[in-house]
């Protein structure tokens, strides 16, 4: 299915975006288990984003095509702490009111999370004002389009919008950057904040406090403000 978007043009289609569940069988229990194993130690691995990092990428994003659309899922991911594969699954009504405005608040259906949990999404005021400015941008008329989409006019999958912020951080030059770069960001810095582990596993989606703790990078700055307690 191709959706109307007068402002982009060619760059690269994809796939409209589609999940299967696999049959229960020890075989494909076996490769679930191993790949969620695998992911979790890409995303404890992942490079966490410094602020002058963040604005280094933002300003690339201005200079290149389609830079409120990528600007937006840039923010998304680092601002609101989402999977990749949930932003890419994300439907215009997953985002905006009837009455036009941004949501506070996204909830994630089942078939949209990794886990296969629903789950709520908090977005942050500064958040709702950017994707309040590209959906102006946009004029979506159908809220069952997708939030995003590729220049070729249709769906972000998981794994192409993962490609597309690989080669993003690789051009704007920071090195060791990738998809799950955004993620792990948003949890270490609200952990530097005194954010709970409690806390930022339920913002994270995560059943387990004990891979939230992956993701959380200890600092300097964090272990000084830490001593000023005593």
């Amino acid at each position: 299915m191709i959706y109307r978007v007068d402002f982009i043009k060619d760059f690269q289609p994809a796939e409209m975006a589609g999940y299967r569940s696999p049959k229960n069988t020890k075989e494909n229990t076996l490769k679930e288990r191993n790949h969620l194993m695998q992911t979790t130690q890409i995303m404890s691995q992942a490079k966490t984003l410094t602020p002058t990092e963040v604005e280094q990428v933002l300003n690339y994003i201005a200079t290149q095509s389609f830079p409120l659309r990528n600007r937006a899922m840039f923010l998304t991911g680092l601002w609101s702490g989402m999977r990749v594969g949930e932003i890419a699954s994300l439907s215009v009504g997953n985002v905006m009111n009837s009455d036009g405005t941004v949501k506070a608040e996204i909830r994630l259906t089942a078939d949209q999370t990794k886990g296969r949990q629903p789950r709520t999404v908090f977005l942050p005021q500064k958040l709702q004002e950017e994707l309040q400015g590209y959906l102006a941008l946009r004029q979506p008329a159908n809220p069952s389009h997708p939030l995003f989409v590729t220049a070729g006019r249709k769906r972000f999958s998981a794994n192409v919008m993962a490609q597309h912020f690989h080669y993003l951080f690789k051009k704007a030059g920071v090195a060791g950057a990738s998809s799950h770069s955004m993620r792990r960001s948003f949890i270490s810095h609200l952990a530097a904040k005194g954010i709970g582990v409690r806390v930022l596993a339920s913002l994270a989606g995560h059943r387990s406090i004990a891979v939230t703790q992956r993701y959380i990078d200890v600092n300097d700055e964090m272990k000084r403000n830490a001593v000023e307690l005593i």
